[in-house]
């Protein structure tokens, strides 16, 4: 395989500016919102040839978050504690802290996210 699998990352959300604050907090990053014809999108910056994928935010009325059904997204991080330590101020629950995932696969931590998904975090340190 010439790429990795996954190319894109929809997160559903419940409120955009909720959750647009929330991530960017989080994350230290800034989301640029877009209304698609009633989609609104909040998209993740994304550097043109740097490895892994990209991915937004999504309200919809056919998306609703979820804290124990669908897919965990996994956001690579420098150190999770980093942002692990910002989640509760940004409005967010931490639901694991970071733990040691064994074999030398760095480390991970979980969390709840204003929007009530859960989201995974995962460093090498």
């Amino acid at each position: 395989m010439d790429r990795n699998l996954i190319g894109w990352v929809e997160i559903p959300v419940l409120d955009m500016e909720r959750a647009k604050t929330f991530y960017e907090k989080v994350f230290n990053i800034a989301i640029s919102v877009h209304d698609l014809g009633g989609v609104i999108m909040g998209w993740f910056p994304m550097g043109e040839n740097k490895p892994g994928s990209s991915g937004t935010l999504m309200q919809h009325e056919e998306y609703r978050p979820s804290l124990t059904h669908g897919s965990v997204v996994y956001f690579s991080c420098r150190d999770v504690t980093d942002e692990l330590s910002r989640v509760a101020s940004a409005g967010g629950e931490v639901l694991q802290e970071k733990t040691e995932i064994g074999g030398g696969h760095g480390f991970m931590g979980l969390i709840k996210d204003t929007e009530g998904n859960r989201i995974a975090l995962h460093s090498n340190q």
